[in-house]
């Protein structure tokens, strides 16, 4: 094995630290947490969190600015997308029921400074998310009120014209955060009858919505003279499908909520798929019967199915849709408040963010400081900030995190699965290293003074014959036995599962490079019709040919937990869909996002990558290694050393031990 220079040394280990995996424990289902919650809790928990302010706000949002009646179609492309991040995401929560979400399953997979980010940006997105329901919460309560709240705040107390901000500090958002924090905290019990209520109020009025609208459905508002059915063109479509993806993001709470689950490996695929089609529909018929109801140019953003029920001439239909908005977005601030302090407690619990997060009450046994402590951050956003500038900033880190759990899926699964010291196999493979193999034996002979000679023992004979005997069923990660006299020489020396982690890199970088010739070709960089197609072809032919490559490789396989269907197309089409968004998405949201990346990195490398408890464990003495040795006097010598991490082993306690326990076995001949 080649040895690199001393002078990088630094930057190998330093690279080995920031890739290193998280290690699971045997147990998967011990937890300091309360596993108390049912499949149909897990379902209401995904529904609320995806039917709340994105229904009520973000249909009128998009319809009047984006994409018009072809809102319906945007909703459609985004609930794809987030159909197929659903599939890993549900694969993920059932085969490792811990929560953190999006971040430990890239911890698990990927490495820990890319989880780290992940889970930074998760926090900014479960942030963003309950600053914006509150927001658009105080602006529904107080269009019942003919804006009144909103007069006597900017008469009275402030306002202020600041660019990014709001125009006066929204005290009554700020408000309700604060008490829904202080509910949250007495447990996950209490966080679920509350959402059982609010939910079924919320689909109630959804069904009133439905039934009413469709009665008063005009369709010559899709008419020309309106406007069209698609008056921004595909272009809006496709824009307005980046900022729907807001209103699915809801589902990872689910995954989030694993480790409180009674039973995961089933009921978190059944309430992940169930919500989602929920969603999806009720988004698509409400934005459809949107449209009909009243022209989309004229819809107001603030409170747009309220407003429609009012101009039609029905204010009591408008009060109802008001109060059930109200119960759906509280729905939603309790999923955003009930996830966001259990992804700071995995990241708390795992040394990489501040140790007093990962204290859970006793009584409650919910993380009491991370409630609080996030629950006034969030207040405080939903006071200055207003309701489009924090929905903008919010799907480019629900695409990234999308990206690297639909990436951490292929990896896993063609990833050989690490054997512990006990022989059982873990679901924590690491790509950095190989399964352990069984110990063992070499013997040695020293002859006439010439050097040892090492000659294969018995064991390693019979594991010989044991491998030639399986050679046609491979192992994972490696060629497919069809597959294998076409590509051997060429992939037939890479170690198990390295193929795959390659493709996947070619697979996200020439996924960014194909969308960004697609959306930025024409436009910005004007480039000539031959460069611009000769580019679509290397980058299509390079994502399609990294799929390939890991397609004849063979995965695991596992009957016990739900897996994604059609690996890797589908978290291939995932990665691809979910870049493409992100393309969508503005400048200053790009600007806004590598600033949180840039302080993420600053606190990752302050704190982080010094309390990492995987980093702990590196540096503690593993596992005692022997080899056995025969001297020519033929006393059989056993040596034992601690394996410990490189330039730490200590060679005296290494002789030492030599010594002694030659002296023993030769004493015992």
């Amino acid at each position: 094995m080649a040895t690199c220079p001393r002078g990088c040394a630094p930057a190998v280990r330093l690279c080995q630290r920031l890739n290193r995996l998280k290690t699971l424990d045997d147990d998967m289902m011990a937890t300091s947490l309360k596993r108390c919650l049912s499949t149909l809790d897990l379902t209401l928990l995904g529904v609320g969190g995806m039917v709340g302010s994105g229904l009520y706000v973000l249909t009128g949002t998009v319809a009047k600015d984006t994409a018009g009646p072809a809102v319906i179609i945007s909703f459609l492309f985004a609930g794809i997308a987030s159909l197929l991040a659903a599939f890993c995401y549900a694969e993920f929560g059932a085969r490792i029921p811990k929560t953190g979400s999006a971040y430990m399953f890239t911890y698990v997979s990927v490495g820990e400074v890319w989880a780290f980010l992940i889970g930074w940006n998760v926090i900014l997105e479960n942030m963003i998310g309950g600053a914006a329901v509150a927001r658009a919460w105080s602006g529904y309560l107080d269009s019942i009120f003919n804006h009144a709240i909103q007069n006597f705040t900017e008469t009275h107390i402030m306002q202020w014209n600041v660019p990014f901000l709001a125009h006066y500090p929204d005290l009554l958002a700020a408000g309700i955060l604060v008490v829904a924090s202080f509910f949250i905290s007495f447990g996950v019990q209490v966080s679920s009858y509350l959402n059982h209520i609010f939910s079924t109020i919320s689909m109630g009025v959804i069904i009133f919505i439905l039934v009413f609208g469709f009665v008063l459905a005009e369709p010559v508002n899709w008419s020309r003279e309106q406007g069209g059915f698609a008056p921004f063109g595909m272009s809006g479509i496709l824009a307005g499908s980046a900022t729907c993806f807001y209103a699915f993001v809801g589902f990872d709470v689910i995954a989030s909520s694993s480790e409180e689950a009674k039973n995961p490996q089933k009921a978190i695929p059944i309430a992940t798929a169930i919500s989602l089609g929920l969603a999806a529909t009720a988004y698509i018929l409400v934005s459809t019967v949107l449209t009909l109801m009243v022209p989309w140019h004229t819809l107001d953003p603030n409170s747009a199915l309220a407003d429609a029920f009012f101009r039609r001439g029905y204010s009591w239909a408008g009060v109802v849709v008001a109060v059930g908005s109200i119960c759906a977005m509280n729905t939603v601030l309790l999923c955003n408040l009930f996830s966001l302090p259990r992804i700071v407690y995995a990241m708390a619990e795992d040394g990489l963010f501040f140790s007093i997060f990962a204290r859970v009450n006793p009584i409650t046994k919910v993380p009491v400081n991370a409630i609080l402590v996030f629950g006034i951050l969030m207040a405080t956003m939903a006071l200055i900030f207003d309701l489009e500038a924090l929905v903008q900033f919010l799907s480019i880190g629900t695409l990234l995190a999308y990206t690297f759990v639909a990436a951490s899926v292929i990896v896993l699964r063609f990833q050989p699965e690490k054997i512990s010291d006990k022989g059982t196999a873990t679901t924590s493979p690491n790509p950095n290293t190989e399964p352990s193999p069984a110990p063992s034996e070499s013997q040695t002979i020293t002859e006439d003074g010439e050097e040892p000679k090492q000659y294969e023992s018995f064991s390693d004979k019979l594991q010989l014959v044991e491998r030639q005997k399986t050679k046609e069923r491979r192992g994972v990660g490696q060629l497919k036995a069809c597959w294998e006299p076409y590509l051997d020489r060429l992939l037939g020396d890479c170690d198990p599962g390295e193929v795959v982690a390659f493709c996947v890199l070619t697979l996200i970088v020439s996924s960014v490079s194909l969308c960004a010739v697609v959306e930025f070709g024409n436009k910005q960089l004007q480039l000539p019709v031959w460069s611009f197609t000769m580019l679509l072809v290397i980058f299509s032919l390079a994502y399609v040919i990294s799929l390939a490559l890991i397609w004849v490789h063979e995965p695991q396989k596992n009957n016990k937990t739900f897996q994604v269907p059609l690996v890797p197309l589908t978290p291939g089409a995932s990665i691809l869909f979910n870049v493409f968004l992100m393309m969508k998405l503005s400048l200053l949201t790009w600007i806004r996002f590598t600033v949180w990346i840039a302080v993420g990195l600053f606190v990752y490398f302050g704190y982080g990558i010094w309390h990492s408890k995987e980093g702990i464990r590196e540096l503690q003495p593993k596992d005692m290694a022997a080899r056995y040795v025969v001297l020519p006097s033929g006393s059989l010598v056993e040596t034992v050393q601690s394996v410990q991490p490189e330039g730490q082993v200590d060679s005296s306690h290494v002789n030492a031990s030599t010594a002694s326990t030659a002296e023993e076995n030769t004493g015992k001949r």
